[in-house]
């Protein structure tokens, strides 16, 4: 449900308070050329409660800070949380806009349901969106140097000691302004593993789960200390077909053909993921969704990436066991295309006739 006209009011004088004194500000004491991707404090986050089998209420913004948790909540028990990550970007004529957050507000509800928990409305979602960007917009990077991270994240916050769910919810947005999740202009260099998966059958590898991600730890620390970018991991049931990145999805070109692990339940469906297909099969490419085996990796003529952190990014090399693969980069390869398109889109370089951004301001 909508926020009543009363709440509605105060939640836009908030808003505009901070965004005016956010526009007051903007660019103090920040080097954009040498930003990276880590956390900066910013201004406001945006807080959300509600108790079990209720529906989210009303929100507000807070100063950005330290929270305070019972010891024994679903979240630092038994992980009861999931997770949401988007970006803020500056257009070239210094607007602010959102790249199809409707997507994430619908993939977090259904996060939520895996692990028993409310969620907020897609409305409620939006609206939490656009409060928090506005009220850290001098935050939001000049075009061309960064984007604005924003991490919306819904968690088990009410004290739990039985198995289940916790008895209270908190639905926070915070964010930080970050540059390329991997060095400018850079390839990624995979590594395969052989023994760990990241995700098996009917688990929460297909959704936001905030559990997913500390297992895979270990092994993406060890490949990173060998020199490799990122771990690319096989599914459980075979282990001899691929699925994705600890950090994003894959995409393989053979003959102009793409071809992407399915998301069929351990493959996360990701935002950029699917834009790309999208854009893809506009531009008259034949884009498969199945079961990629390790065949098909080393016959490939193209590897590349897909994700908010790291946007569409090349892949330089694959290496499995002693073997390492390399494949075509650079501004001739189906790639190249695809990233041109979806950038322009996500910074408002051309109309956006897809219908994916949103304007803040």
């Amino acid at each position: 449900m909508p926020p009543s006209p009363a709440l509605q009011a105060i939640s836009e004088s908030t808003v505009q308070r901070c965004s005016h004194e956010a526009h007051e500000k903007y660019g103090d004491a920040m080097n954009w050329d040498e930003l990276e991707f880590g956390v900066i404090p910013t201004d406001y986050m945006y807080i959300m409660k509600c108790s079990n089998g209720d529906n989210f209420s009303q929100g507000h913004l807070a100063p950005y800070g330290k929270i305070e948790l019972s010891p024994f909540s679903g979240i630092l028990n038994y992980g009861q949380g999931v997770l949401e990550g988007l970006k803020a970007i500056r257009t070239k004529d210094g607007r602010v806009q959102l790249f199809r957050p409707e997507e994430n507000a619908l993939r977090m509800k259904m996060s939520a349901e895996r692990l028993c928990m409310p969620s907020p409305s897609t409305h409620q979602f939006l609206d939490a969106l656009k409060q928090t960007v506005l009220s850290n917009k001098r935050w939001v990077p000049p075009e061309g140097k960064g984007a604005l991270y924003i991490r919306p994240l819904l968690i088990g916050s009410g004290p739990v000691l039985g198995l289940g769910p916790s008895p209270e919810y908190t639905f926070l947005i915070f964010a930080t302004p970050v540059g390329n999740y991997h060095k400018r202009g850079s390839t990624m260099n995979l590594y395969i593993e052989n023994e760990v998966r990241r995700a098996t059958p009917g688990g929460t590898g297909g959704v936001k789960s905030i559990t997913n991600y500390s297992p895979i730890f270990e092994v993406v620390t060890k490949a990173r200390a060998k020199g490799f970018t990122d771990v690319l991991f096989l599914d459980a049931a075979t282990g001899k077909n691929i699925e994705e990145v600890s950090t994003c999805n894959i995409f393989f070109v053979k003959d102009n053909v793409i071809l992407t692990p399915r998301t069929t339940g351990t493959v996360l469906p990701g935002v950029t993921r699917k834009s790309i297909i999208e854009i893809a099969r506009h531009l008259n490419y034949m884009v498969e969704e199945r079961d990629v085996p390790l065949e098909d990796v080393l016959a490939a003529d193209e590897v590349f990436c897909t994700g908010t952190a790291v946007e569409v990014t090349a892949v330089a090399s694959i290496t499995h066991q002693d073997k390492r693969i390399e494949y075509r980069t650079g501004e001739e390869t189906v790639f190249h295309k695809l990233r041109v398109v979806l950038k322009e889109i996500q910074t408002g370089v051309v109309e956006d006739k897809m219908g994916w951004t949103m304007l803040i301001d």
